[in-house]
């Protein structure tokens, strides 16, 4: 594995490849399938792998193409979902074995949008047992004894190993940003509301935020445009935001993005390692042109984590409460005792922490003043041991004030696991965001040792 993929490895590198008949749909899946069968007896991965289903979607593509039809840049593209997604046809469990028999009659409207977009779906990823803290099976492929992270392990983990070239995860307090991280690969969680959220097992509603993961932030790109085609969703979106956001990426060049620092809680609980990494990646990228200085946090965010921690913990409460009175003996510890803890929790406190925040992603505007994005370690450290998900303190903020982040691997360790680097956006400005991102990405690319 490495953390700067060839162009061939990518989804936009295999788009090109397909549509100029060099590779076959078909082609493409097995090479997946195939890397999965020698793979996933130690990564654990995949809940169900759906090989039928998935070679019946390559054949009809590939059929599609020689009649002259390509659906675009997903196009027999092979893509995971984590199973707290319904995907017809199969059991949506999320991470919970009285679900075994849960067969979802339809896709979700974000899975039926990447299949008309022309995406095969190989099957379900693995998620933490209700996309909370409990560690799951899987394992992190850069060191089978290492955390994936959570909750969307699967996913990520998938991704990196080349079992799919794309997944869906999803983001309550760090599920997309911290196995991405951890994993190697790039991750985007977008604008609260962005996306479509029926269809998929909730958390905490005021904070779930589904998403993509993949190995580039073009990937990241043509994922989100498929999955935010359809004109029936409402959706958060910048002033004069009327193409898709991979199109916008080919604007060059980018002149001098302004990165905004944040530190505080960012430097204080991450490893050293990591404060380091993020040093050398921010000087690559004044060396090439941006304009890097810190920037200010409102007083107020030294609440969020705490507040975050009591919004989750009622809102899952409210809906798991019926699973946690009959069958609380079937739940893992971790979302027994946020249940529990939600259950506990004074509605007065509740909504002191639901005014806080709303009030807290407005005052965070004030930080986009000289910054076309902040930017910070991705995660606390590097992926810790299998008894653990992992911190999300560094993603939590995001996921509570709902603004868009997306995250990419910037270095290696001194214990040869990735490391990444997360920006985050001004709400509804996925366009810009992904503009300075990408262009980091180019810049870090091609200044690191480790390519």
């Amino acid at each position: 594995m490495k953390l700067f993929p060839a162009h061939d490895e990518t989804i936009h590198g295999t788009a090109e490849q397909i549509r100029a008949r060099q590779k076959s749909c078909v082609d493409v899946l097995e090479a997946c399938l195939e890397r999965i069968d020698r793979l996933e007896p130690r990564v654990q991965a995949w809940v169900r792998v759906d090989r039928a289903g998935a070679r019946a979607s390559a054949r009809q593509l590939d059929d599609e193409l020689a009649a002259g039809r390509w659906r675009g840049p997903l196009h027999g593209i092979p893509i995971g979902i984590k199973d707290i997604f319904d995907v017809r046809g199969m059991p949506t469990m999320a991470g919970w074995p009285l679900w075994a028999d849960r067969v979802a009659a339809e896709d979700a409207p974000i899975v039926a949008q990447l299949r008309a977009a022309g995406a095969v779906i190989v099957g379900k990823t693995v998620t933490t047992q209700f996309a909370s803290f409990d560690p799951p099976v899987t394992r992190n492929p850069w060191n089978l004894d290492r955390t994936p992270g959570g909750s969307s392990s699967g996913s990520a983990a998938a991704v990196a190993c080349g079992m799919c070239l794309g997944a869906i995860g999803s983001q309550t307090g760090g599920s997309i940003t911290r196995p991405a991280s951890f994993c190697g690969v790039a991750g985007c969680k977008p604008s609260y509301g962005r996306l479509h959220v029926g269809g998929v097992v909730a958390l905490a509603p005021s904070m779930d935020h589904p998403g993509p993961i993949a190995r580039t932030v073009r990937d990241l790109a043509l994922l989100l445009d498929a999955m935010t085609t359809a004109p029936a969703i409402e959706r958060s979106a910048a002033p004069g935001e009327t193409r898709p956001l991979a199109d916008d990426l080919e604007d060059e060049p980018l002149q001098s993005p302004r990165l905004g620092r944040l530190r505080g809680l960012f430097d204080q609980m991450a490893d050293e390692e990591l404060r380091q990494a993020i040093d050398r990646a921010l000087e690559s990228c004044r060396g090439a042109g941006a304009e890097v200085q810190d920037a200010e946090l409102p007083p107020s965010f030294d609440e969020v984590l705490h507040n975050h921690g009591v919004i989750m913990a009622v809102e899952a409460a409210a809906y798991h409460e019926e699973r946690f009175r009959e069958a609380r003996h079937t739940l893992l510890p971790k979302i027994s005792r946020l249940i529990a803890q939600g259950l506990d929790t004074p509605r007065a406190e509740y909504e002191r922490c639901r005014q806080h925040q709303k009030r807290l992603a407005r005052e965070m505007a004030r930080c986009f003043e000289a910054a076309d994005v902040l930017v910070t370690p991705a995660t606390t450290s590097v992926a810790p041991d299998i008894t653990s998900t992992g911190d999300p303190a560094f993603n939590s903020p995001w996921s509570y004030t709902g603004l868009p982040t997306v995250s990419l691997p910037i270095a290696l360790s001194a214990d040869k696991l990735p490391i990444a680097m997360q920006l985050i956006g001004r709400h509804g400005d996925e366009p810009r965001l992904f503009r300075v991102s990408a262009w980091c990405e180019r810049v870090l690319a091609a200044t690191a040792p480790l390519r």
